[in-house]
Formats: structure tokens, C-alpha cells, sequence
């Protein structure tokens, strides 16, 4: 696993063992997510939700993002994420939070223009927060999901209106926008 663009391009990131504790992004999937959202990049304010490796969080701030807050509810997830956001260079701009997903978006006050989700499968994750993301995506944002490939995603969740879904083997990604109503 490796950052794939930007600054700290071909730097080598560390994943934690075993596929039950998580499940890096494959290469083709994480250029294709990034692909899609290139130009909202640049000084964007980003949230890496379920962090595992921090990958997803440290390829945007590669490619020109601002900041990424990265967070995940588990202690070597958390070292994990910060030995790559170190090896990347990229500390000063990684604000890695521990714990739970729907406790930090209940919690956090902060408007993000991009956030990732990429939760354990076949949980509803993404359907059960969607109502909270919607809460912290500012107007004109994106959310980009993975999923399972037959995971059933609303058409909309709140402002939060699907643009596009993209089926990558197992994998379902799923592109939300945030209505611009300023």
C-alpha cells in the first residue's frame, strides 16, 4: 500500500494485519475516488472517517488538501495511522482523532468539504450515518462511501443528494453531493 499522488507520492504506508480489523483500498479504487473529486481538493478541509491505515486522509493531503482529520476507534489503528502520517510527512497537516464514528460526527462542530467513508461491511454504516454526515459536509461538499457491492444506499439523505455509484468488484462507491443552498 502507497500514496498514489501529490507531495508524499510512492511512500510506502503501513496497514494493520488481517483483513478483519481493515481493509485497505485497493490502488484502482483509490485513484478512481480521487479522480472524482481532483479539483475540490486544494485547500479543502477533509474527514477520513473509519482511518484504519489513514491512507484515504493521507492521499488527499498529498494532492492539496488542506487538512484531513482522521478518525478510528482502535488503539493500533491509531499508532498505525500516525507512523504513516510521519513517514508521509504529512503530521503537521493529520489531526487523528480515537473513537467512535457517530460519537466524533455528534460531536465536532467542524464543516468538511470532502469526507470518506469506508466502515466495516454489511452493517449499514453508511445508511445509519448518513443523517450525521449530512450535518458536517459543507454546502457544495462531497461524500465519498465504500461499500459492499449490494450495500442499498439512498438517492438523497437530508442535503446530501447521490451522484454516482461505481461497482469495482465487491466494492460499491458511492458519490454524494452537498446541495449548495448559499
Amino acid at each position: 500500500m502507497r500514496v498514489i499522488a501529490g507531495t508524499a507520492r510512492g511512500t510506502k504506508l503501513q496497514a494493520l494485519p488481517g483483513e478483519d480489523v481493515t481493509r485497505p483500498t485497493v490502488d484502482r479504487v483509490k485513484e478512481a475516488m480521487f479522480s472524482s473529486v481532483q479539483f475540490l481538493l486544494p485547500g479543502a478541509k477533509v474527514l477520513d472517517l473509519f482511518g484504519g491505515s489513514g491512507q484515504l486522509g493521507i492521499e488527499a493531503v498529498s494532492r492539496g488538501a488542506l487538512s484531513a482529520t482522521i478518525v478510528d476507534r482502535s488503539d493500533a489503528a491509531i499508532r498505525v495511522i500516525t507512523a504513516n502520517c510521519r513517514a508521509a510527512n504529512l503530521a503537521a497537516q493529520c489531526d487523528i482523532r480515537r473513537g467512535e464514528a457517530d460519537a466524533f460526527l455528534a460531536g465536532c462542530g467542524v464543516q468538511y468539504d470532502l469526507v470518506l467513508m469506508d466502515p466495516p461491511y454489511h452493517n449499514g454504516t453508511v445508511q445509519r450515518l448518513l443523517p450525521l454526515v449530512d450535518k458536517i459536509t459543507a454546502p457544495g461538499g462531497v461524500v465519498i462511501c465504500e461499500t459492499e457491492r449490494e450495500a442499498a444506499l439512498p438517492e438523497r439523505e437530508g442535503e446530501l443528494v447521490m451522484k454516482k455509484q461505481h461497482k469495482y468488484g465487491k466494492i460499491l462507491v458511492t458519490k454524494y453531493e452537498k446541495e449548495n443552498t448559499q
